[in-house]
C-alpha cells in the first residue's frame, strides 16, 4: 500500500499493520517498552511513515483514539504542535503506558505555545508516565528549544530536586536525564546543575543519591568539562 497525505487514519492503520514484526514486539518488551497493542515497526519505518502522510492533525487525533500504540506514534509524529490544545496533551497524557511514547510525545508538547504550564502540573500529577512527562519535556527543550533562555530552564532545578525521591524507574530515569541534559547545556547551566546534583549525592535519600551521583559523573567527566570550556 501506498501512503500519501490524504490517506486516512484507517489505511494508515492497515499499512501498520501489514508491518508487524513479531521478532521486533520481542525485543521492544526486553527494553521495558509496553507491548501489548505494539505492532513491531521500526523507527525508520515509522518516519517514513510521517514523511509520506505529511502533518494532518484531525486525522492524528483518529489515530490516537485508535489505541494502537504504533498508531498513537505515528499520530505524534503527524499532529500539528499548533492545533494541539491543553486539554488534548492532558488526554494523551492519561493514555501513556510506555516511556518510549512519553518521549516522543514530549518533543512534540514543547513545541506548543502552553508546554511550560504542563511542566508543573503534568510534574504534580501521581501518574508514573504522567510524571515522567514532565522531566522528559524538560529534558527535551534543553536540546531542541534552542532559543530557550537559560534561566528559563534553571528553574526547574527546584523542581527537580522536589521529585529526586521518586523511586519509580521511569520517574527517577527521566529526572536524571533531566538534571544530566540541563547541566550539559552550557557553561551558565553547568554550575547550578551539577550543585543540585551534588546536594542530591550527599543526601539521605536512595534514589535521589543515585540520581546526583550518576549526574555529578557524567557533569564532571572529561568529555563534559572539556566541551563546555
Amino acid at each position: 500500500m501506498t501512503l500519501t497525505p490524504s490517506s486516512s487514519a484507517e489505511e494508515i492503520v492497515a499499512h501498520l499493520k501489514s508491518l508487524r514484526n513479531e521478532a521486533n514486539i520481542a525485543g521492544m518488551a526486553r527494553y521495558g517498552i509496553d507491548t501489548s497493542t505494539a505492532l513491531g515497526i521500526t523507527t525508520p519505518q515509522m518516519q517514513a511513515v510521517g514523511r509520506q502522510v505529511k502533518r494532518n492533525h484531525e486525522r492524528a487525533l483518529e489515530l490516537w483514539r485508535t489505541g494502537l500504540r504504533d498508531a498513537r506514534m505515528a499520530a505524534i509524529l503527524t499532529a500539528d504542535p499548533a492545533r494541539l490544545t491543553k486539554e488534548d496533551a492532558w488526554a494523551w497524557a492519561g493514555d501513556f503506558n510506555s516511556w518510549e511514547i512519553v518521549d516522543t510525545a514530549a518533543d512534540l508538547f514543547t513545541q506548543t505555545t502552553f508546554w511550560r504550564d504542563l511542566i508543573p502540573e503534568f510534574a504534580a500529577d501521581g501518574r508514573e508516565y504522567v510524571r515522567r512527562t514532565a522531566f522528559a519535556m524538560i529534558a527535551g527543550a534543553t536540546v531542541h528549544n534552542k532559543q530557550e533562555p537559560d534561566d528559563n530552564l534553571l528553574v526547574y532545578l527546584p523542581l527537580i530536586e522536589a521529585h529526586a525521591t521518586d523511586p519509580r524507574n521511569f520517574v527517577k530515569k527521566a529526572v536524571n536525564w533531566t538534571l544530566r541534559n540541563i547541566g550539559k547545556r552550557n557553561r551558565a547551566c553547568h554550575a547550578p546543575a551539577l550543585a543540585v546534583a551534588e546536594k542530591l549525592s550527599a543526601g539521605d535519600d536512595r534514589t535521589a543519591r543515585w540520581i546526583g551521583k550518576d549526574a555529578v559523573r557524567e557533569l564532571t567527566s572529561e568529555k563534559i568539562l572539556a566541551r563546555l570550556k
